[in-house]
């Protein structure tokens, strides 16, 4: 082997930072090494990074081992104790052209095994100009990076630090590039998308960057904005929602709870009544509106009536794709040290999450037979609406092109088209 092997676990965020990695690695000469990025969000996640970890040694015996990613920033210990692994480097070392040059000029042994810095004394986030990353219709581009929440079960800004954002047009020009290729659309993405821009002069909103690259970059057909937090949403963000039909209706929220006494326990800055009011507002707004959630099952001192408050904020605000997480306590936070639920009952919490979370898909697929949608194409036999719904084609099309057709009909998981 030559050239660089990358596995990447965890959030489209994570995937964007790999592509980053590549181009770094490749310009600085790496080679003969696999390098794994980590996720930290459960202990299940670091669990499998472990377990990956091993398996890549297993397949690739005389490659050095690189770890990075947002478990190596928050445990760098566990990997460097690992007999598998080489070299362990932090969230801010891996956007760093010096670290893979560093790696590449000397890799018979003598770099530290451990480049992890603190996390926290990092105050930018440079715009990674990567041409393409997703697919070749679909482009991520990050504006934002960190948070500077501490949510009682979150071990994240431990592993990507505080709040930090990419100046509005330095995400305007590469926006304009990507257009400039051929995408048709280019999604928003960081770690706390909200909070773009209070790091920036004059303190912008993200309403205001979503309106900026619509009124700059005219000809992208289509905008799309990951996960956001519902109670930072600012008027221009809503105003965009109403007003401007190449922004996508579809938000995915980070609700984490529906009850009010869990919610205040893990420290989040939204009550269920705010979730239900913003959902309704921006659908008054955009009645096509669709939203994703995270929903954790089995925070510390949930009871069955405070999770059946999980279930209802469901339908009260009309969610279709749920992250559904089963509650895994990480050692650090808060949250750790609260009283713990029943590990089965988290389980079957869980499971009656994702059933409710299915019934919610069902009830849109069949909303939407019959009904004619712009769909972006992914590869030739499948795109996705622009509420984000996969579409199974029975014919092929132009891969990259937005097509307009009727849907007739569902296969439970996807329309068909």
């Amino acid at each position: 082997m030559n050239a660089p092997v990358f596995s990447t676990m965890g959030c489209r965020l994570n995937a964007y930072e790999t592509e980053a990695m590549k181009e770094l690695a490749t310009a600085a000469g790496l080679e003969n090494a696999v390098v794994v990025n980590t996720c930290a969000v459960t202990a299940e996640a670091v669990r499998k990074a472990r377990q990956d970890i091993r398996k890549l040694r297993r397949a690739h015996p005389g490659a050095r081992l690189i770890v990075t990613g947002c478990a190596a920033q928050t445990e760098p210990d566990t990997f460097a104790q690992m007999a598998e692994v080489d070299a362990v480097i932090g969230n801010a070392e891996k956007m760093q052209g010096a670290t893979w040059q560093g790696l590449a000029a000397d890799f018979i042994g003598d770099t530290e095994t451990v480049q992890v810095d603190d996390i926290m004394s990092v105050t930018e986030t440079a715009g990674h100009l990567i041409d393409g990353f997703g697919t070749r219709s679909r482009a991520y581009v990050q504006v934002q990076n960190g948070c500077d929440h501490r949510c009682t079960f979150c071990i994240i800004p431990y592993g990507r630090g505080n709040s930090r954002s990419v100046p509005a047009g330095v995400v305007v020009d590469q926006i304009k590039r990507l257009v400039d290729t051929g995408y048709n659309e280019v999604v928003l993405t960081g770690v706390d998308l909200t909070s773009w821009g209070a790091d920036l002069p004059s303190e912008p909103k993200l309403g205001d960057l979503v309106m900026r690259i619509l009124k700059l970059v005219p000809d992208l057909p289509r905008l799309r904005i990951s996960s956001i937090d519902s109670i930072e949403v600012d008027d221009n963000l809503m105003q965009a929602i109403a007003t401007e039909p190449r922004l996508m209706p579809h938000l995915h929220l980070s609700l984490q709870h529906g009850d009010d006494m869990i919610l205040k326990r893990m420290k989040r800055r939204h009550l269920r009544q705010d979730a239900i009011l913003f959902a309704q507002e921006a659908r008054r707004l955009r009645p096509e509106m669709t939203f994703g959630a995270d929903i954790i099952a089995g925070f510390p001192t949930e009871t069955e009536a405070m999770f059946q408050n999980s279930l209802a904020l469901v339908e009260a605000c009309d969610l279709t794709w749920l992250h559904v997480f089963p509650y895994s306590a990480r050692p650090g936070t808060p949250a750790a040290r609260m009283p713990a639920v029943d590990g089965k009952a988290i389980k079957a919490r869980a499971a009656r999450l994702r059933q409710t979370g299915a019934a919610q898909v069902q009830r849109h697929l069949e909303k939407q037979v019959g009904h004619s949608h712009r769909i972006l194409m992914e590869s030739p036999t499948m795109g996705r609406t622009e509420q984000f719904c996969e579409v199974r084609f029975s014919t092929p099309q132009q891969e990259g092109s937005i097509v307009q057709v009727p849907i007739t009909g569902h296969d439970q998981t996807r329309l068909l088209a």
